[in-house]
This record gives C-alpha cells, sequence and structure tokens, in this order.
C-alpha cells in the first residue's frame, strides 16, 4: 500500500473546510434576512447569500440549532405551482429576546423584544421622571427584569431609546430638554451599569429615540425598501428626526445629526430651548397644538394622547381644525427644507405628525411639493410610521446587532 495520501480524500476535506467556512461567514447575513422578512424560503435564502443550496441549508439549520429561526421543512405548495416547494423560513417565536427601554417626558416603558421586531411583553413605568438617570433607568431595568423572569426567555442584550442627542462614542445624552436630567448625562454607563446590577446577560447600547424609531421602521415598518429614508417625529414633548442611508442610520461626526427640531419655520414664534424662536421643537409638538387650540394642557393623560383625542373627537371644532391646519403648514415647511437638502425617496412620520397627516394628507403634501425643488419633478412619498411603538422595537435592534453580526460568537 502506498503512503501517499489519496488526493481525492485531500479535495475533499478542502471542499468541506470551505463549505464550513463560508457557511459560518453567511449565518449573520442569513439571520439578517429572516430577521427583515427578505427571506421567506430557503431557496430566496439561497439567491440572496448566493450559495449552493446545500450551504443555505447547512446555514438554515445551524440558525434553528440555536433557536434563532425555525424551518419548516413540509410547507404547503401553492396552487398551480410545479415541482418540489421550498421550505419556509421564520424566526423562532420562542427564541431569545432583547430588553428594550425608553424613557420620555410622561414616564418610561419596557418591553422584551424578539426577531423581527416582535414585541413579546411590555409594560409602561411612572408618569413622573424623577431628575436623577440612574434611578429612572434603575426603575426601567428593573421594569424589564420582571418580564424577562415572567417569561423565562434568555436574553442577548439592552438597548435604551432617550429624547436626547447622544454623544458618540460616550454615550452622553447632551440635550435632555424635556426631561430634569442634567445635560451630558452619561445614559449608556448608567444604563450598562443598572443592567449588570439586575443580573441581565449580555451588552447595553443606548441612543436617541427618532433615530431608533427610524432604524426599526426601515427593518420592519413602514421604511422598508428605501434607499434614503427621513424619518421626522414628536412624541410627548419635542422634534425629532432621522435619516437612513443604505440600510445604516446617519449619524454624523459624533452622533448628533439630523437635530430637526432646531429648524426655525416662524421667526416671530415661540422661544426654543436652544436660544432661537420659532423651532419646529416648539411650533409642531404636541404641547403647540393643544395651546393653538385653546386647550388648556390636563394632567391625567400625556400631552400626545391628548393631542390625539383632540383630533380624533373634536376635529369638526373650528380651533381644532385651524390649529391643525397651524401645524401641518409649520411642518410642512420644514418638510420641505429637509427635502432640498437631503433628497429622500421617502419621508414617514411619527408621533403626533402621524396624526396631522392622517387629519389632512393632500394639505401637508401640497406644502412641502410647494416649498421644495420635488414640486419641480413629481413629489416625494409621505407616509405614516407603521409600528407600534418603534424607538422600542429600535432600541432592541441595537442589541440584537451583535447577534446579526457573528450569532455563533454572540450567543456562546
Amino acid at each position: 500500500m502506498s503512503g501517499k495520501a489519496d488526493p481525492r480524500a485531500a479535495g475533499e476535506g478542502t471542499t468541506s473546510r470551505t463549505r464550513l467556512e463560508r457557511g459560518r461567514g453567511a449565518l449573520g447575513p442569513a439571520l439578517e434576512l429572516v430577521h427583515t422578512g427578505r427571506a421567506p424560503t430557503r431557496a430566496v435564502l439561497t439567491a440572496e447569500l448566493g450559495v449552493t443550496r446545500a450551504t443555505a441549508g447547512a446555514v438554515a439549520a445551524e440558525l434553528e440549532a440555536l433557536g434563532l429561526i425555525r424551518v419548516d421543512a413540509r410547507p404547503g405548495a401553492a396552487a398551480g405551482s410545479q415541482g418540489r416547494p421550498s421550505h419556509r423560513l421564520s424566526v423562532a417565536e420562542d427564541g431569545p429576546v432583547a430588553l428594550a427601554a425608553q424613557v420620555h417626558a410622561d414616564g418610561f416603558r419596557a418591553a422584551l423584544v424578539g426577531l423581527g421586531g416582535r414585541i413579546v411583553a411590555t409594560a409602561p413605568g411612572c408618569e413622573v421622571v424623577a431628575a436623577d438617570p440612574a434611578k429612572v433607568l434603575g426603575s426601567v431595568v428593573e421594569t424589564g427584569a420582571e418580564l424577562l423572569r415572567q417569561t423565562g426567555r434568555r436574553c442577548v442584550g439592552a438597548g435604551l431609546a432617550v429624547p436626547s442627542a447622544v454623544a458618540e462614542p460616550e454615550g452622553l445624552a447632551l440635550n435632555p430638554l424635556h426631561l430634569a436630567w442634567p445635560a451630558g448625562a452619561p445614559v449608556r454607563r448608567i444604563f450598562a451599569e443598572q443592567v449588570r446590577a439586575a443580573g441581565i446577560d449580555g451588552p447595553a447600547f443606548a441612543a436617541n429615540d427618532v433615530n431608533l424609531a427610524a432604524l426599526a421602521e426601515h427593518r420592519h415598518g413602514a421604511g422598508r425598501g428605501a434607499r434614503d429614508l427621513l424619518c421626522v417625529a414628536t412624541g410627548h414633548r419635542g422634534v425629532g428626526g432621522a435619516l437612513v442611508l443604505d440600510g445604516r442610520l446617519h449619524m454624523g461626526s459624533s452622533g448628533l445629526a439630523l437635530e430637526v427640531g432646531h429648524l426655525a419655520v416662524n421667526p416671530e414664534g415661540r422661544p426654543c430651548h436652544c436660544g432661537s424662536r420659532g423651532c419646529l421643537d416648539v411650533e409642531a409638538d404636541p404641547l403647540a397644538f393643544l395651546t393653538a387650540a385653546g386647550r388648556e394642557p390636563g394632567p391625567e393623560v400625556s400631552l400626545l394622547q391628548q393631542s390625539y383625542d383632540l383630533i380624533r373627537d373634536h376635529y369638526a371644532d373650528p380651533a381644532v381644525r385651524t390649529a391643525t391646519e397651524a401645524l401641518i403648514d409649520r411642518l410642512g415647511l420644514g418638510l420641505a427644507g429637509l427635502v432640498n437638502i437631503l433628497n429622500p425617496d421617502r419621508i414617514i412620520l411619527g408621533g403626533l405628525h402621524r396624526a396631522l397627516l392622517d387629519a389632512d394628507p393632500e394639505r401637508l403634501r401640497a406644502v412641502v411639493a410647494d416649498r421644495s425643488l420635488w414640486g419641480q419633478s413629481g413629489g416625494v412619498p409621505i407616509l405614516p410610521c407603521g409600528l407600534d411603538h418603534n424607538s422600542l422595537v429600535g432600541a432592541a435592534e441595537l442589541a440584537w446587532q451583535p447577534v446579526l453580526d457573528d450569532p455563533l460568537d454572540a450567543l456562546a
């Protein structure tokens, strides 16, 4: 017998190792495709990854073994279809979750969010936000920890959404204008410390709430398929904006891009916290709307809910209709300026701005078209945000990202 190695065996071993390495490298991209709904079947996954059918099958099997996705090996063939139907792929409904938290002017909310942007469990918090960030974040993390105890889910990490620009790389809340927190509060560090103190596994992240809303909408909501997505929203107080370019948030050099709340839309308007006058932040948020409608804000529910209720139940009231039109015009001026600068292919609106769009969509679109270059070349689609609690879903996306990048390493 010859002592030389069989070259065929060596070739097969090399091929096997190559397939294995390629398969591991494809785990993250494959998981992201299933996570965002772009690979509903194994055949689509094979085509999107550009790998062989065998490699795609191995990748799907590995992700299923990790408890992240489900592979349906017995799908029903569509009527009139030919050939063997492809296996269906979906996120695992009983799989791991991320802890998501959001702090706003009227309290906080904690949630557990699975792959696919699915909110598994959620709980609201206090109505008065304390001036001490550590106290507030301790409460929201404890609320999330209780949700984890109740559900028994494995946690991959935690994400926090705050109504402030968050400076990178330190994670400082530079302008929590509608909270009593000090400017420059190290919210990422405080949040991470509270997460570790609660015994919750995984890394912790923090970012601006509207940035996270835009990220969630781009992956799972009204922004899916957009290349250059502009999101503008007003929540409980103030106005924020975000831009997603080629699937990634545009953060600027230090995380402070798209502070659209400080675009001036009414030079003779209200004084703004930033020192200017007539900014979107004080001309197109719930307090501005209630004031314009001649309503005295009450303590029973949030300003945002009071605004929703007013538009829904009293739109026929001339004062309410006039206030709605005034805010639409101011918002339209701000959007027109952003369109001229950014040239997005889609705009999505959240919070009160979504309600304004629903109340009179043609008026808002007409203002944007009349005051921007889009009026010369058609129009940019303006749509309502599609997700409930999109900032929470976006906060979870931060925690899921390491898993999407490398599932084996993140879940080791």
